[in-house]
């Protein structure tokens, strides 16, 4: 995509230069600096006081080796990465993501994008990310722990409370983060609020695990009331069958939807009845299995190979779950000829350029990733105030501090296009609101 701006153009260049090898990177950048070609005509401070150039590129980036030992008593070497990119607002706030393609650029990509989506959330928190080519699937516990040992006796030098509080993210559920942060307490004899999504006995918040779920639908719920319309009666395809996919199921069905299709990395299933999700939850939170088991209690029910089919199933919403670029120009252009009335991305980012373009162009309402997916991140903030207070929160009182924050985050994404003369774009509405309360803070620190 070229650039309008010269200026802009230059710094995206550069980081093509830079970062070679690094598409999903330069994808997300790409997308940020189209937006905000209208604020820097507006702000040219921006460009000649060295803001943006700075924004593109990470304060910090960690890259270290991860030596463990599995059942078999062999030695195993993965790499572990953390970046930290922007501390503007606050100290860097991510997840961790343990999955084989992980890679530095997939990493920066996402600890980017976590910049403005912690800004959405009107929270103090700044951007960051971090994770390891490792792999959990058909590892033992005791493997998992020996891991998460090692990858934390390098990264607990570099993070803290008040620095860098990482949390989990595909392949970084409760037992790793129990492990990470065991090993983070015995190391550095200390008790704190490092990690977010720990379990309830020591330290973690009720609703952490349906927040980014929930908060995805809460967002989704906003858009379409905007527009006079809701959930009630419609129909839900998700992808995915995590905590996101199925949290969101949770709420889409509690707020009047029937949602019929959730995947994994394998294939889908479709039932039309509605998703059982007391079978998925067995399946996936309690068994550890494949989505295709879904058949053993749903046998009515079908399933495919494949997880792109997933977007040839009619549907009123879509709510995208499961990873980057799941949802191609050509799957976008099919949920439209279904009738498609909204999509909202609880993955990050799932939806390619030119699938967001299909969605845009056919009036789709689309809720990208940065801002529908922030009720994770929102309430991994939440655990760290109460983790800083020594207090816990019920369930309710998260959940309604949540609720709030999604609808906050929707509105003021709307303001921001439609104050930069792009009324209805909450692509470019997230990314300027994101970005200028960091821009700002930027500007005031001067040089650094």
């Amino acid at each position: 995509m070229t650039l309008h701006n010269p200026a802009l153009q230059a710094i995206m260049d550069k980081v093509i230069a830079r970062n070679p090898g690094e598409p999903e990177f330069h994808q997300a950048v790409s997308e940020v600096l189209t937006s905000l070609e209208p604020v820097v005509e507006r702000r040219p401070e921006f460009i000649t006081r060295g803001v943006i150039e700075e924004l593109v590129e990470p304060e910090r980036i960690i890259k270290f080796r991860v030596p463990w030992v599995d059942d078999a008593g062999n030695v195993q070497v993965n790499r572990g990465f953390r970046v930290q990119f922007n501390s503007a607002i606050g100290p860097y706030k991510g997840g961790l993501r343990f999955h084989p393609s992980v890679y530095e650029g997939i990493i920066k990509f996402l600890g980017f994008e976590q910049i403005f989506k912690n800004s959405l959330t009107g929270l103090p928190i700044g951007g960051g990310k971090g994770g390891s080519d490792f792999d959990p699937k058909g590892k033992s516990d005791a493997e998992v722990m020996r891991f998460c040992q090692s990858f934390m006796t390098e990264l607990c030098r570099h993070i803290g409370a008040d620095v860098d509080v990482p949390a989990g993210d595909i392949g970084v559920g409760a037992r790793e983060i129990g492990y990470l942060f065991g090993q983070y307490k015995r190391i550095r004899n200390e008790y704190t609020g490092v990690l977010t999504g720990k379990g309830l006995t020591y330290g973690g918040s009720l609703a952490r695990k349906e927040a980014t779920g929930y908060g995805l639908c809460y967002i989704s719920d906003e858009m379409l009331r905007d527009q006079g319309d809701s959930f009630e009666g419609k129909t839900v395809v998700i992808s995915g069958s995590g905590n996101v996919a199925i949290y969101a199921c949770e709420k889409a069905t509690s707020l009047g939807a029937t949602v019929v299709a959730l995947s994994d990395s394998n294939g889908y299933i479709y039932d039309p009845k509605g998703i059982d999700l007391a079978a998925v939850k067995k399946i996936k939170e309690v068994e550890r299995k494949r989505i295709k088991e879904y058949l053993v209690y749903r046998p009515d029910a079908t399933y495919t190979e494949g997880c792109s089919g997933i977007w040839s199933i009619p549907c009123d919403i879509a709510l995208p779950c499961a990873t980057q670029n799941e949802i191609s120009e050509e799957s976008a252009k099919l949920l439209v000829s279904n009738g498609v009335k909204a999509v909202a991305e609880g993955a990050n980012m799932p939806s390619t350029p030119g699938a967001i373009q299909a969605f845009q162009s056919a009036g789709v309402l689309f809720g990208p990733a940065k801002a529908a997916n922030a009720g994770g991140v929102a309430t991994s903030a939440l655990e760290m105030s109460q983790n800083s207070m020594r207090l816990s929160w019920t369930f309710e009182e998260v959940d309604e501090k949540l609720h709030g924050i999604m609808r906050n985050i929707y509105h003021n994404a709307a303001k921001a296009a439609s104050d930069y003369g792009m009324a209805g774009n909450l692509v470019a509405g997230a990314n300027i609101a994101g970005f200028l309360k960091v821009g700002e803070s930027m500007l005031a620190y001067g040089v650094c």
